[in-house]
């Protein structure tokens, strides 16, 4: 945790909060604190101006929360069968383990479970110093994990950070950093994902504006691509929590990068998020601009993708109300919809972000989350749990251990590992 005294003040605001929750800290307009509504392109905005106090200076909004969806999200989900009232998808297929996302030589694994390996995306300095602003999990860290029997894990970093110039070389000590912890996981079998952790923004720019076209990003990815095309083991996340940007746009944006990694040579696995935060309740919102209208429309040449759902259980899915889960069936309820939506496309999906409180509540909405999950694995392929890493302190969803011993949450986890 971030040591107190002078560096005080910067820490604190290197702490990734979620975009509603630092958007209260710091007295920012409503407008950009992520309304999801059915104006999501509108809300853009308003980001514009102060969405670089969220995705520059709060860089991390989803991550006190991880997941960044307004109050508005909630009405969206009361309008449409995102919020898992629908009986669609409600059916057990559990017994279906065929992938349908790979091809034959890119098979993905039947399940995997883990953890967020946070803290590369916070600060709001960029590049930052290493070790002030910013630090990634050591080996140490990791380890428990994966002696806990963790599979996946999901590695957040920041865009300008690993790349100081649109269409730039890489940035070799920040890729340094990157490989070296992604194969100290694929090393021991597990999986580990690139999450380019910044809401397809870039300097208070959106993916696919005048300012940064979508082959910005295509670029960065075909780059990545060329460093790690060789580990199949490493997935690609192409974008964390897309905010204020439509999802037609992000549509032809996350296809153009599809493209590159291909084109690149890489038949590494791509995780594919939706707009609205990608939140699994709000897949539905949007009418004929939602995420279940448009993202099927997503090219992969491979065939070997996955979508990246996120999902927490308070009333409005932003995971700021933290000690809340809103009944023991919430997890399953929120995810219904979009499990059927994942069935009837042919795709699988992994939930990239969820957590909990210690409480007797979230535990029971965690665990019956999770047995949902296991019991459609025709439509789920695993879990990363938002988060462990070493500067949470007493962040109430964090897992990190106390010495050896494992957090509250991590022994919820276990089972459906």
């Amino acid at each position: 945790m971030p040591e107190f005294g002078v560096r005080l003040k910067n820490r604190f605001e290197s702490l990734p909060y979620s975009s509603l929750g630092l958007c209260l800290l710091l007295s920012a307009p409503l407008a950009a604190c992520g309304d999801d509504g059915a104006n999501d392109d509108e809300a853009d905005s308003a980001s514009e101006t102060a969405g670089e106090t969220q995705t520059e200076a709060g860089e991390s909004e989803s991550d006190e929360s991880g997941s960044s969806e307004s109050e508005s999200g909630e009405t969206e989900t009361s309008e449409d069968t995102g919020s898992g009232e629908s009986d669609v998808g409600e059916t057990e297929s559990g017994d279906t383990d065929t992938d349908t996302t790979g091809g034959e030589e890119n098979e993905l694994p039947e399940w995997v479970g883990g953890v967020n390996l946070s803290g590369g995306e916070f600060g709001s300095s960029y590049p930052g110093d290493y070790g002030f602003d910013y630090v990634y999990p050591t080996h140490d860290h990791t380890q428990h994990f994966i002696d806990q029997g963790m599979t996946v894990f999901r590695i957040p970093f920041r865009w300008a950070r690993i790349q100081y110039d649109l269409y730039g070389e890489l940035q070799q000590e920040e890729l340094d950093r990157l490989i070296d912890l992604t194969s100290f996981i694929t090393d021991q079998g597990g999986y580990a994902i690139l999450d380019v952790h910044d809401y397809a923004h870039r300097g208070g720019n959106i993916v696919g504006s005048e300012e940064l076209p979508n082959d910005t990003l295509a670029d960065l990815w075909s780059r990545l691509s060329v460093e790690f095309a060789d580990d199949d083991h490493v997935w690609f996340g192409l974008m964390n929590e897309p905010y204020g940007i439509s999802a037609e746009q992000w549509l032809s944006a996350a296809n153009d990068s599809i493209a590159a990694i291909r084109e690149a040579g890489a038949s590494n696995a791509i995780l594919v998020p939706g707009v609205r935060w990608t939140g699994a309740h709000s897949w539905y919102a949007g009418d004929e601009g939602s995420n279940a209208a448009v993202m099927g429309g997503v090219v992969d040449p491979a065939n070997n993708l996955v979508f990246e759902l996120h999902q927490y259980l308070d009333s409005d899915s932003s995971g700021t109300n933290h000690e809340q889960c809103m009944s023991e069936t919430i997890g399953s309820e929120r995810l219904a919809g979009v499990t059927g939506w994942l069935r009837d496309n042919g795709y699988r999906g992994l939930l990239g972000e969820f957590a909990g409180a210690d409480n007797e509540t979230c535990e029971a909405a965690i665990i019956d989350m999770l047995q949902y999950m296991q019991d459609n694995q025709d439509a789920w392929l695993g879990f990363t749990w938002w988060a462990t890493g070493m500067w949470w302190g007493d962040y109430p969803f964090s897992i990190a251990p106390d010495g050896d011993t494992p957090a509250p949450q991590t022994e919820w986890l276990i089972p459906y590992l």
